[in-house]
């Protein structure tokens, strides 16, 4: 199975990703073929699947008590990454997170993906939410870059113990992310650009952006990395507005602006449809200029859009 970094090295064109959630626990894996079913016709590269947490919870007690008890919603990352490369015989790229996995539980998904021939990982540090302050920080990792060491000392065949590992012989190749628009932790633009910077010393083979709607900040962070002398590709992660609420929710949780063009034809929007079909039109518009522009690869996040991505799809491709 071609690995994610080849791909891009060797599409002619700029290649096309998208990113899947897995589902609620107790749900078929059949919704997520759906999803996949309709984006198929376009020749997707690769696809990601998300990882989640356990999160803490309070829950009533039969004795009427509230208790504080751990759920994971979505579990099943490193199955479902291993059913969609074995059905679709395309690349999958499970999310390896810091937070709500211990360093162990982690040795342990890359040896499940190992033997699953899943060797490719998008490395991401993960929030904290939900986690509670009293647990043992030691057995978690904090960074991204921690996370990063482990997988690298995993490819040289050394266990989280120190003993050694037999049998690697395809090693994981993995990106991580990085955000044109700065992390809402970062102090500031500088800063960030010296932790991708370091990631990718650190072996990462490609970078994945924060959703973005405004290209010229995409640019400016490509300029300030490649005058740092990074050279791995930089994808631009890209999401098509679906909802009304999206004009000031995604900007609060993702801390990406959205350009007053932009924001001026959603705030006109009377329904969520008439929404819908501005975000597609705003999505077009900067996927061609990406295209335009040469980027190695667009990646989709369609949580909530895949009819959205897949009619920008349909435009672009």
């Amino acid at each position: 199975m071609k690995k994610v970094i080849e791909h891009i090295n060797d599409s002619k064109k700029t290649a096309f990703s998208f990113e899947i959630l897995p589902p609620l626990k107790g749900n078929s894996i059949k919704r997520i073929y759906h999803i996949i079913d309709k984006l198929m016709e376009f020749e997707p590269k690769y696809i990601n699947i998300t990882s989640h947490h356990s999160e803490y919870i309070d829950k009533t007690g039969p004795d009427g008590l509230i208790q504080r008890v751990n759920i994971r919603r979505r579990p099943g990352s490193v199955a479902i990454a291993s059913a969609i490369q074995n059905k679709y015989g395309i690349t999958a790229v499970p999310h390896i997170i810091c937070k709500g996995f211990t360093k162990e539980e982690t040795e342990y998904a890359l040896i499940d993906l190992n033997f699953l021939g899943v060797h490719d990982l998008l490395l991401l540090r993960g929030d904290e939410k939900n986690m509670p302050g009293n647990i043992d920080r030691s057995l978690y990792h904090h960074y991204a870059t921690d996370l990063q060491k482990q997988v690298n000392d995993f490819n040289k065949g050394v266990a989280l113990d120190g003993s050694s590992f037999e049998g690697i012989d395809t090693p994981f190749s993995y990106g991580v992310a990085c955000y044109p628009e700065k992390h809402e932790e970062a102090p500031n633009m500088e800063s960030d650009i010296f932790y991708a910077k370091k990631k990718v010393e650190n072996g990462a083979d490609y970078l994945v952006t924060q959703m973005f709607f405004d290209n010229s900040k995409y640019y400016a962070f490509v300029d300030r990395m490649r005058a740092e002398g990074v050279t791995v590709p930089i994808i631009p992660g890209i999401k098509p507005v679906v909802f009304m609420n999206q004009l000031t929710v995604l900007p609060k949780i993702f801390r990406s602006e959205i350009p007053e063009t932009f924001a001026h034809e959603l705030r006109k929007c009377k329904t969520d449809d008439e929404a819908k079909e501005v975000g597609i039109e705003w999505c077009i518009g900067q996927c061609k200029d990406l295209i335009s522009h040469r980027v190695p690869s667009i990646h989709f996040y369609t949580l909530m859009a895949t009819d959205s991505v897949g009619r920008v799809a349909k435009e672009i491709y």
